[in-house]
């Protein structure tokens, strides 16, 4: 796992960690030594922690005008034993929402597993981004069927062309355009 890097090719755009309305700025990644770990494999360094021991994250852009960000995952997504929606909410979606962040992408390519619990935060999000959405691109069949198996689909919109979107080929805006134009055909807008 320490091979799998977050996606570089729009640091020249953005970088979270140089945002100072972003819940990472200041954030400091050794280009070299690895810290962080799931279940004892090192992962890269480049990957943001939010409090979570199986979970780790990306946040590759944010546009305030337009109001949206693009986040990429890496791990074990557990809200059963690590609450790992919790996490997520509290350190990294609550300080964007206020700062208008209303659509979200989530990437889910290096999700590896998925256990859930409720669904309590993840219905306080949807109320959060009330005419905006979240949309989960490119995540594994099977961990995508075990988020439905809790109801999540509910919160968050995936499947159909999303699941095999060539996220990388666009560049943060279009990606953007494709995802809301799909979602804007899907929910009949």
């Amino acid at each position: 796992m320490h091979t799998i890097e977050p996606y570089y090719n729009w640091l020249e755009l953005y970088s979270a960690t140089e945002d100072p309305r972003s819940p990472l700025y200041g954030a400091e990644n050794s280009l070299m030594e690895f810290t962080h770990n799931i279940y004892g494999y090192y992962i890269h360094p480049q990957w943001d922690d939010m409090d979570s021991e199986t979970l780790f994250l990306k946040i590759l852009y944010t546009d305030y005008d337009l109001g949206f960000t693009v986040i990429e995952f890496i791990g074990e997504w557990n809200d059963a034993l690590n609450n790992d929606i919790m996490q997520l909410k509290r350190n990294i979606i609550d300080p964007l929402v206020q700062e208008g962040i209303k659509h979200f992408i989530l990437i889910g390519e290096n999700v590896f597993n998925f256990h859930g619990s409720d669904d309590s935060y993840y219905e306080e999000w949807f109320e959060d981004v009330e005419d905006g959405w979240i949309a989960a691109i490119c995540f594994r069949d099977f961990v995508l069927e075990e988020m439905k198996n809790y109801s999540l689909d509910y919160y968050i919109n995936s499947g159909g062309e999303m699941e095999e979107l060539p996220w990388r080929t666009f560049k943060p805006k279009r990606l953007f355009q494709v995802v809301n134009g799909l979602l804007q055909r899907r929910l009949g807008a």
